[in-house]
């Protein structure tokens, strides 16, 4: 059977993991409220500090969701997907890249140019090699996006699926997201 086991939400510069308040800092900008989550969270991760903010924003949810939830031991790296979408898809970087192009392009930010990078760099973090997907659409659609999962669990073997909404532009970001797992032994 496949339940939801976990959920984070990031919005208002407040985080909560499971409908509980997890940490906040009302009073710093996206940036600044990214980078001190990260600090709570005790992680050394130099990675981090090359992600565009919708991957921090993304990864730190993640990191969130994860922790204290999920016992990696327990499967393989295929058996963890990951499907989320957002309104806004990277047009954050996008805008931040074309500056750049007007006198020296930078790298370090075109590879940001996808959303689906996102997913990439939560992959990369956890060693999930399952099944992800990466959806734009002007409003949440948690019906398509749940429908969309379960799919992918009873068809594809997936037996865990990290699914929701991730979206930032400028100042304004906010996560929501969940974890849905499939228990050994169940249909």
């Amino acid at each position: 059977m496949q339940s939801v086991t976990a959920n984070c939400v990031i919005r208002d510069r407040a985080v909560l993991k499971n409908g509980e308040t997890f940490f906040e800092n009302k009073r710093a900008g996206l940036g600044e409220f990214l980078l001190a989550l990260y600090q709570y969270l005790g992680l050394n991760y130099p990675r981090f500090y090359k992600m565009d903010a919708l991957s921090k924003l993304g990864w730190l949810a993640t990191e969130v969701l994860l922790k204290d939830s999920f016992k990696a031991e327990d499967y393989k790296p295929e058996d963890v997907g990951i499907v989320l979408a957002n309104a806004n898809s990277s047009f954050d970087t996008d805008i931040k890249y074309f500056e750049t192009v007007k006198e020296i392009p930078s790298p370090s930010l075109f590879v940001y140019t996808l959303p689906s990078i996102m997913i990439g760099e939560i992959c990369i973090r956890n060693n999930f090699k399952g099944e992800s997907a990466f959806f734009v659409s002007q409003r949440y659609d948690a019906d398509f996006v749940e429908q969309y999962v379960r799919g992918l669990m009873d068809e594809n073997g997936l037996r865990a699926c990290i699914f929701g909404w991730v979206d930032l532009l400028g100042e304004a970001g906010e996560a929501e997201i969940f974890l849905l797992e499939k228990k050994m032994g169940s249909a």
